[in-house]
């Protein structure tokens, strides 16, 4: 299977911000996550998903009330278990990365123990090849 790019946006709302009058980290955070979610259950059953490890965030700018920013996640490595994700945070144009992470996601079973998840991914271009060698490096 090729690797899917799924889309989520958010428009910034007051209640999104913190005390500077940009977003809340902890919120582009909550999103990130679910972000991530959404790609490793569209690829198995949302129900045994469940995150492992926040890789990190690394933010290049604030942002604004009234932003409407998209969130591009991916699956880019499988093991057994293991789905990791890679998510950016953008604004209006594709260039204005804002966010940029992994996230590592576990397949389980009703108990919470790993489950195979059966899922197997292609990376086809340079840049998935080199979002996929990244994630094989994570710990």
């Amino acid at each position: 299977m090729t690797i899917p790019v799924l889309v989520t946006h958010h428009l910034v709302k007051g209640e999104d911000l913190n005390h500077h009058g940009t977003l809340f980290a902890g919120r582009s955070a909550e999103w990130f996550v679910e972000s991530g979610f959404i790609a490793a259950a569209a690829l198995t059953h949302p129900e045994n998903i469940v995150c492992l490890k926040i890789h990190g965030m690394s933010f290049t700018r604030p942002v604004k009330r009234g932003e409407v920013i998209r969130f591009e996640s991916s699956i880019v490595a499988v093991g057994r278990s293991r789905l990791v994700a890679h998510i950016q945070m953008k604004g209006r144009k594709e260039e204005d990365v804002i966010v940029d992470g992994f996230i590592t996601f576990v397949h389980v079973d009703l108990e919470g123990k790993p489950l195979p998840h059966g899922v197997t991914i292609a990376a086809e271009t340079p840049e998935e090849l080199s979002l996929q060698e990244k994630a094989k490096t994570l710990s």
